[in-house]
């Protein structure tokens, strides 16, 4: 018997050095945002944002999207989050398309309203942070996309 699980403890520790070659030629997709919207019909006090992403894969392989979390901050500062099942499969060398449902974080988007009064900026950074389930003895993919946005004067006279 000790004989059986020295083999078995050879053998899990080849697999997992498989494993670990198999990802080490792996490049993580890129992540961008293609749109930002309302959602048509949103009633009530709390407005559903439509967010339209495209997702690039650098690899021969597929990856079976099983679902995603996110959240947008803009100047550190979380507005919107949610999660999204369903995804479509990002093919291997491949771009997939696809729109997402996101909430207002009220808290967040107060603390930002508050820092935005509080000092006069011309540019806001954003942050797009997605966390994707691909199934399986897979890892979860992290995505982060940063970038800034400006504040004309026109844009701000426009909005009182």
């Amino acid at each position: 018997m000790p004989y059986f699980k020295r083999l078995l403890l050879v053998l899990m520790l080849m697999a997992l050095s498989a494993c670990a070659s198999l990802w080490s030629s792996y490049e993580k997709p890129q992540v961008s945002i293609t749109s930002f919207s309302v959602a048509p019909g949103t009633t009530g006090a709390t407005p559903t944002f439509l967010i339209g992403l495209r997702v690039v894969n650098p690899n021969r392989k597929a990856l079976p999207l099983q679902g995603m979390s996110y959240s947008l901050e803009v100047e550190d500062q979380r507005v919107l989050s949610g999660a999204e099942p369903n995804l479509p499969e990002l093919p291997g060398y491949g771009t997939a398309e696809f729109t997402i449902n996101a909430v207002p974080d009220l808290l967040g988007s107060a603390r930002l309203l508050n820092q935005l009064l509080s000092r006069r900026q011309e540019n806001l950074g954003y942050r797009f942070k997605a966390k994707f389930d691909v199934g399986g003895l897979l890892p979860y993919l992290t995505l982060e996309e940063r970038g800034e946005f400006g504040l004309s004067n026109s844009d701000r006279n426009s909005a009182y």
